[in-house]
């Protein structure tokens, strides 16, 4: 079942996207299927380029808190604590979009990236080692 069919009275009384309720918010994060863990990858784009920036993983208090605040927060699993994108760094992340893939096991969200991505200073976390190219 889509997560549009799982939630359909929230998605349709959000047509316009401007319930972003508590209540909103756990309809969705009920609508998805996070691992054993209770996580869900997340893949964040920037949201002008659509260059892909990041892969990360939220857990519901992430998914919840981003929606609110509009600042990408995520979980870290090394750490075992949300981490909002920035906080440390200064390299933030206005979240401008985020929606549910059709299987709802994975989230996208597009950002507004200030500085770099990446913790290791590149633009993004995908400027590393190039496996295959066909140019």
């Amino acid at each position: 079942m889509r997560p549009s069919e799982i939630i359909g009275d929230t998605l349709g009384k959000n047509k316009h996207m401007t319930d972003l309720s508590r209540a909103a918010i756990g309809e969705y994060w009920a609508s998805l299927k996070p691992n054993e863990q209770g996580l869900v990858p997340v893949v964040t784009t920037d949201a002008s380029s659509n260059v892909v920036l990041m892969m990360a993983w939220m857990n519901q208090e992430a998914f919840t808190k981003t929606l609110e605040t509009k600042s990408a927060t995520y979980f870290s699993r090394s750490r075992n604590k949300l981490w909002i994108k920035g906080e440390e760094s200064g390299n933030t992340q206005k979240v401008v979009e985020l929606r549910i893939d059709c299987d709802a096991d994975t989230v996208l969200i597009k950002v507004e990236q200030k500085g770099v991505a990446c913790h290791t200073g590149d633009k993004t976390c995908f400027d590393g080692v190039l496996v295959w190219s066909e140019k």
